[in-house]
């Protein structure tokens, strides 16, 4: 499996709009066949920046993932509330495995 952290830095103004425009792309990127996890976390001491925290079941599963609607959605829409660029990386997954989750 293969993890991806998405660090997400969002002006102040933004916040409240990006947490509802990420949790409704994340409710649909659960669904995806590929998709084990999708977690959505705020920082304690600084409510304007997150991590996404997406977990996908093979190499193929993050290229699907940003070929559907719900993502393009979310891409478009949060584009122009990011205080900076997001960056991203990405991990593999030992524990737990796949059979886990």
């Amino acid at each position: 499996m293969l993890a991806v952290h998405v660090h997400v830095h969002v002006k102040q103004e933004s916040v409240d709009a990006f947490i509802a425009a990420t949790c409704e792309n994340a409710r649909h990127s659960i669904r995806e066949p590929g998709v084990a996890r999708f977690d959505v976390q705020q920082q304690a001491d600084d409510p304007t920046r997150f991590v996404l925290i997406e977990v996908y079941r093979d190499a193929q599963a993050p290229a699907a993932h940003k070929d559907t609607a719900h993502y393009r959605r979310w891409r478009d829409a949060v584009e122009f509330m990011m205080a900076e660029p997001r960056r991203s990386t990405r991990f593999t997954e030992i524990f737990p495995s796949d059979e886990r989750v």
